[in-house]
């Protein structure tokens, strides 16, 4: 995967720094993360409240101004336009005057005319205390997911990747023979820069797994070729694609020339 190879040392050491394309990929992470938080937080601080003002605004405005309610409000313009034209007339003058209507065009008055120099928007939605009280509880989650990103970020900064000449060093200092591994699967490698050793410590021991990660750490490939080159024992290489729609994927094995040609499966 990688086009380059790690810096090796005196006693030919391949060590993998973490690359760039890691540093930025969680940086970038961490940062909508964050802004995404603090979006939450400022709409059930600000944002939702205001809306809600707005909302109650127009109720305001249909009930007080327009006079929608049953009777119409006292001074609304149904209650106008029940005395006659001579009051509809006298009502539109003061309703001018306050700005509850805005265009001169308009002979009756209506919300988006008097929202428009506000800028409000035509049918404002309400929110409920519940759905402000959420914007609080997923900008806290959000933000939480920010901050491990972000601490990720540091606790991997200095962290290194090394494959000597007969086992390798993992990035959390684990060492790891090459002869202690037999089965290496590599079906993520060529889309994620992935492959996974299992491995054994002891005879005794539990099997184990170890990840190489050629995007995270740079050269990390030069080091499973190594690996490769010094391992005897199932290699898991790439999907068969489906001949039939709808039938599953398979794993094609190999094994390593010290592997008989049967592709039987040596234990380690």
């Amino acid at each position: 995967m990688s086009e380059t190879s790690g810096p090796k040392d005196d006693k030919g050491a391949i060590v993998c720094h973490v690359t760039r394309w890691y540093y930025r990929r969680m940086g970038l992470l961490t940062a909508m993360f964050i802004g995404m938080g603090l979006y939450f937080i400022y709409d059930g601080k600000w944002g939702y409240p205001k809306k809600n003002e707005v909302a109650e605004r127009k109720e305001w405005f249909e009930r007080e101004v327009v006079g929608t309610g049953t009777p119409p409000a006292a001074g609304s313009y149904e209650e106008a336009k029940a005395a006659g034209p001579e009051a509809i007339t006298l009502w539109m003058e003061e309703a001018r005057k306050k700005q509850w209507v805005v265009s001169s065009q308009m002979q009756e008055p209506r919300w988006d005319d008097f929202a428009a120099p506000y800028g409000w928007a035509s049918d404002p939605k309400k929110y409920s205390a519940e759905e402000i009280e959420q914007q609080f509880w997923w900008g806290g989650v959000v933000l939480a997911g920010g901050f491990f990103t972000g601490i990720l970020l540091l606790l991997n900064r200095n962290k290194k990747f090394i494959g000597h000449p007969e086992h390798m060093v993992m990035p959390n200092g684990v060492e790891v023979r090459y002869d202690s591994v037999f089965k290496v699967d590599k079906r993520k490698w060529d889309n994620k820069g992935l492959a996974y050793a299992f491995y054994k410590p002891s005879e005794e021991a539990a099997s184990r797994k170890a990840v190489i990660d050629d995007l995270k750490f740079g050269g990390a490939d030069k080091v499973l070729t190594r690996l490769l080159e010094n391992f005897s024992g199932e290699l898991i290489e790439k999907v068969q694609e489906p001949e039939h729609e709808g039938t599953e994927s398979q794993a094609e094995s190999k094994a390593t020339p010290e592997v008989e040609t049967e592709a039987k499966k040596e234990e380690v």
